[in-house]
């Protein structure tokens, strides 16, 4: 069962992977395109690299023999993975999964098009001319992305004509990778925003963890809550669509499977396939197994025979309001003075502003009201600051 992994992205999520597949005994090697970051701290190795470069990522390959990749970020040349996977070494949840999820336009159109989920309406742009021709024919309000990105980075809303240049330069600024191309979507009216983390397995049954509500600012999440209780038969259709496109996609592994809830029914949003930020609110004890532990099991091919759900929670991020480095934190005390709150300190090297720095969790015995844990959540989370040293 011993593995050596290499980790593709060293951010707080991925440093949550780490100290998992460290507690059974895994060895880890950590990528990223700077030093300290987060997953490095605890891994036994790294690596320094700019990951879009196929040359360099076919380098530290050579140099580690991973029995396994397993990629944290969308900034990555993806089509490597194909070949890798032909040399014996296995990509999480497998190279097709990785290179499609890593580019928007691939995913949607899977979804969309092929498994005839039901999403918002779409266009896609390569120039600014091209976008307003997008835009005019989803409409106004619209969302635009960048095919590559993640946190929101690069998202806007166009609630006006004039907002139309402002949101072609914030995606070119703004996106990873080097895609060049936008998707522009029609505005859903939604009601609320879930998570659905669905978890596929080498030898056994799809599994699928109770729904995950959330709140976003600046297309980035804030706070999540667990579980959520949605209209009769809702969640029984998120779970059917997250099984296809799983299943197109193939592999082991969890997967981030985001939908809107509209008062018509759920909407196919986005897939990442791996642990979700929103999905941080697991690290409180809502489940028998947290997000991290469930990907590092469907990774190894260990068993997992159920996801079961303990108690409600709530996570809020704490966001940084300066620009500075090596931070120091006031309110981490006020924090552990709440019996049922814990916290992570993702322990980045700079702090910029709204960057995440740390995460909030708290949680109650099932049945508990989770907007009241989650005004909580965020409560606390508002009383630490990121200071300058």
């Amino acid at each position: 069962m011993q593995k050596k992994i290499m980790l593709l992205g060293s951010g707080e999520l991925g440093k949550e992977f780490v100290i998992a597949a460290q507690r059974w005994g895994q060895t880890v090697i950590a990528v990223d395109s700077y030093a300290g970051a987060p997953a490095m701290q605890v891994a036994d190795g790294c690596e320094v690299i700019n990951m879009l470069d196929g040359a360099e990522l076919d380098r530290i390959v050579e140099k580690h023999q991973p029995d396994l990749i397993v990629p944290e970020i969308e900034a990555i040349r993806t089509e490597r993975f194909y070949d890798y996977e032909k040399a014996g070494i296995r990509v999480v949840p497998s190279a097709k999964a990785a290179n499609f999820t890593m580019n928007r336009k691939a995913i949607r159109d899977l979804a969309a098009k092929e498994l005839g989920l039901k999403t918002a309406n779409y266009r896609y742009a390569k120039t600014f001319d091209e976008l307003k021709a997008a835009v005019g024919e989803v409409g106004i309000p619209c969302v635009v992305k960048p095919l590559m990105s993640s946190s929101g980075k690069g998202q806007s809303t166009i609630k006006t004509e004039e907002d139309i240049e402002k949101a072609w330069k914030i995606a070119a600024e703004k996106g990873r990778g080097d895609a060049g191309e936008v998707i522009v979507e029609a505005f859903v009216p939604f009601l609320s925003e879930i998570t659905l983390l669905t978890v596929t397995q080498q030898n056994g049954e799809t599994l699928f963890c109770k729904p995950i509500g959330h709140r976003q600012e600046r297309g980035d999440y804030q706070e999540s809550w667990q579980p959520v209780v949605l209209p009769e038969g809702f969640e029984e259709d998120a779970q059917e669509m997250a099984a296809k496109v799983t299943k197109a996609l193939g592999g082991a592994g969890i997967w981030g499977v985001e939908f809107f809830i509209t008062k018509e029914g759920v909407v196919f949003s986005e897939l990442s396939p791996r642990p979700h930020d929103t999905g941080m609110v697991t690290l409180g004890g809502t489940q028998n197994l947290n997000e991290f532990e469930l990907h590092c099991r469907a990774v190894l091919g260990l068993p997992i025979p159920e996801i079961r759900q303990e108690k409600a929670g709530a996570s809020a991020v704490v966001l940084s309001g300066i620009e500075t480095i090596n931070p120091s934190y006031t309110g981490w005390d006020v924090v552990c003075q709440n019996p049922r709150a814990d916290f992570r300190l993702f322990g980045k090297e700079a702090a910029r502003e709204y960057r995440r720095m740390g995460v909030v969790v708290l949680n109650a015995e099932l049945g508990a009201d989770v907007l009241q844990l989650q005004q909580e959540a965020r409560e606390l989370a508002d009383k630490v600051e990121v200071k300058a040293q």
